[in-house]
């Protein structure tokens, strides 16, 4: 079975708030297998445009990737994100 990723990028608006997100967030990824493989540090542009903030999250399948977002526990969290920061989302499926 094929792994789940879910690449954010994100710009930071409230950082003290943030931190509420990410505490929220927290129960879900723990439920749902999150591996974190890149959360923010350094990064070069290579094209397009860029946000401050990359992540990316390894799932044990793209549906447990799926139904984390979709879970009450993350739904919470992701109100709390979309009040403090500007974010573009996908979930995507490994080789």
């Amino acid at each position: 079975m094929a792994k789940g990723y879910w690449i954010a990028r994100v710009d930071v608006r409230d950082p003290e708030r943030y931190k509420d997100y990410v505490a929220a967030a927290k129960p879900a990824f723990e439920k749902y297998g999150a591996n974190f493989l890149a959360r923010g540090g350094l990064h070069h542009r290579l094209e397009g445009g860029v946000r401050a903030r990359n992540v990316v999250i390894e799932f044990p399948s793209l549906q447990a990737a799926i139904d984390c977002y979709n879970s009450p526990e993350y739904q919470i969290a992701a109100a709390i994100r979309q009040e403090v920061a500007d974010a573009e989302m996908v979930v995507v499926e490994g080789v």
